[in-house]
């Protein structure tokens, strides 16, 4: 294969509640981001690099299941953050969200205040460009540290944020770091989640595809068709070895 295989990279088969106390690097994968990987090396290794890799799609637990037989659990962003919000709410810590608009940052303070009323929360919205100067990265590095939050969320979207917390993890003072990409406009209410009982069937892909077809046809139709072309090669591969 031209490409990695999907078993390679070490996604997290735990529950949240045994992340380590640790500095760590967490980030998500899905067919879409494996596909996105296979053509990006930066991407490929800062998902490599991550100390916790959560399965966030059911297309990833799928394919462990086909290939190793290991039973995993989806665990998506949106797990992530009601986990750590929740946690730092019983101990009053502090959270720092870095990316979005200033309007949608707005609207998370507010309806994380009511929320999770004990967490001291603060903010940054970067300048909207494909490339930061090395000017941005040491304003939103020195923003983040100026805080010593313990739990950095950042949304930036895939792979950009991925690729942002991997180059500068060393340079953050947070101990969880984690790449949360679609889950700031979803908690800000811009764009509508599906409800519990799809996510719970795996289906929630289907959802958000029907909910922005003019945006999301591509990567779910021919996306997830070549992430289960992939799929299918390496068990080919794997039989034929053993």
């Amino acid at each position: 294969m031209n490409y990695p295989s999907i078993s390679e990279f070490n996604v997290y088969k735990n529950a949240l509640e045994k992340l380590p106390e640790t500095k760590i690097l967490i980030s998500t994968i899905n067919a879409h981001s494996y596909n996105v990987a296979c053509k990006d090396p930066a991407f490929y290794q800062s998902l490599k690099g991550s100390q916790v890799l959560l399965p966030d799609g059911i297309s990833i637990v799928m394919a462990f299941k086909l290939l190793t037989g290991e039973k995993i659990k989806k665990i998506a962003g949106a797990d992530l953050f009601f986990y750590e919000m929740e946690k730092l709410n019983l101990i009053g810590g502090k959270v720092f969200f870095l990316g979005s608009t200033n309007a949608v940052l707005k609207k998370i303070k507010t309806r994380a205040s009511k929320d999770f009323p004990n967490v001291s929360i603060a903010l940054y919205s970067p300048p909207y460009k494909t490339t930061f100067s090395i000017n941005d990265n040491e304003t939103m590095i020195n923003a983040i540290n100026a805080q010593n939050p313990d739990v950095l969320f950042i949304g930036m979207t895939a792979p950009k944020q991925e690729k942002w917390a991997y180059q500068h993890f060393n340079k953050l003072n947070a101990l969880h770091i984690g790449c949360i990409g679609a889950v700031f406009d979803f908690y800000a209410g811009d764009v509508k989640r599906a409800p519990t009982w799809i996510v719970k069937t795996g289906f929630e892909w289907c959802y958000r595809l029907f909910s922005e077809p003019k945006r999301l046809w591509k990567r779910y139709l021919f996306g997830n068709a070549s992430f289960v072309q992939k799929l299918l090669k390496e068990k080919l591969i794997r039989v034929r070895i053993l």
